[in-house]
């Protein structure tokens, strides 16, 4: 009991090492983002355990330039994660918040054959802030036992070195940039858009934006956490900061977002483009269903309120960008 409480200000722990073995229906995973110096080779790498009717784990491994995807299966036996520290193996596997290390022998693990060897060291972290009433991205929320999808955001921005080995084909990290975070509880939004990109030119500078429709209750609301990170501070438009969703709008051509908060307002247009199938866990499995880009644009304003003075206006690369699942109560509110 002691650690679950300790786990609300360490959301880049692993939660449910009570729930290991038993058939619940649990699930969590990390998602980890490379992106090479010249951009032209972007992977997504999504460890992770679902305990439900098929209890496994995984890796997903997103191939950002080709658009596909491919799924890992592992026995529920090769995951171990450490209690105090973000540590986790899956069979050969390591990733913690000093780099990971890859040795998925395709032919045991997916259909596909897939293989995938290689060290990355990341930099130093730059987490979203953790505080003692609002311990990272979820804020308050963090606090409820009975939410369907806790969120985390391990690091907006840091630096890489080391390589991958896909398939025979060696991609150099060193001087790209990197991305991390997770997912936990009992089953993704049954409907949510997700939009991130850190390459906005300048090393330091980072968008994550999430709009989801909560359950709750007495029903469900429309619940949103969006960062933006710049030349050091994180600018917060959150449904617990009382921030104001202006507009949201998913069309064939991508996405536009607008929101303010006391001081600021943010602008976010994000460009659809082809992606990679994902699984993700819906009652208490995983279902291939998420559809992700990892080749997407995506364009950022944020001004000041008073006098309408714009700080930041440019153009994010290799932009992941998900729409996923019914999107009439996100998009209405």
């Amino acid at each position: 009991m002691f650690q679950r409480i300790k786990n609300i200000w360490n959301p880049a722990h692993f939660h449910y090492h009570h729930q290991l073995g038993q058939r619940r229906g649990y699930f969590e995973g990390w998602y980890v983002k490379l992106v090479d110096p010249e951009g032209g080779q972007p992977y997504a790498l999504i460890p992770g355990v679902i305990m439900g009717e098929d209890p496994h784990a995984f890796i997903q491994v997103l191939d950002g330039r080709a658009g596909s995807a491919v799924y890992h299966r592992f026995p529920i036996g090769a995951f171990e994660a450490a209690r105090n520290r973000f540590s986790v193996s899956i069979g050969d596997n390591h990733f913690s918040d000093s780099g990971i290390s890859l040795k998925i022998q395709g032919e045991d693990t997916s259909a596909s054959g897939q293989t995938v060897t290689g060290q990355i060291e990341f930099s130093p972290w730059s987490p979203w802030p953790v505080r003692p009433l609002s311990p990272g991205i979820m804020g308050p929320y963090s606090f409820v036992p009975f939410m369907e999808c806790n969120h985390g955001i391990l690091s907006l921005d840091h630096g890489l070195t080391g390589h991958l080995t896909v398939d025979g084909i060696q991609t150099d990290f060193s001087g790209g940039r990197g991305y991390v975070e997770k997912d936990w509880g009992r089953s993704f939004p049954a409907g949510y858009v997700w939009a991130h990109s850190n390459h906005f030119g300048t090393p330091g500078i980072s968008l994550t934006a999430a709009v989801a429709r909560i359950p709750w209750l007495t029903g469900a609301f429309r619940g949103f956490i969006i960062g933006f990170l710049h030349e050091g501070t994180l600018h917060r438009f959150t449904t617990y900061t009382k921030a104001v969703l202006e507009k949201l709008e998913m069309t064939s051509s991508g996405l536009h977002l607008c929101i303010r908060n006391r001081d600021h307002r943010l602008e976010v247009m994000a460009t659809k483009s082809e992606g990679g199938l994902l699984y993700a866990p819906y009652n208490k499995q995983m279902i291939e269903r998420v559809a992700e880009t990892m080749t997407s644009e995506v364009k950022v304003r944020l001004e000041r309120l008073d006098g309408k003075r714009t700080i930041f206006e440019g153009v994010g690369r290799h932009a992941c960008l998900e729409a996923q699942g019914d999107l009439s109560g996100v998009l209405d509110g």
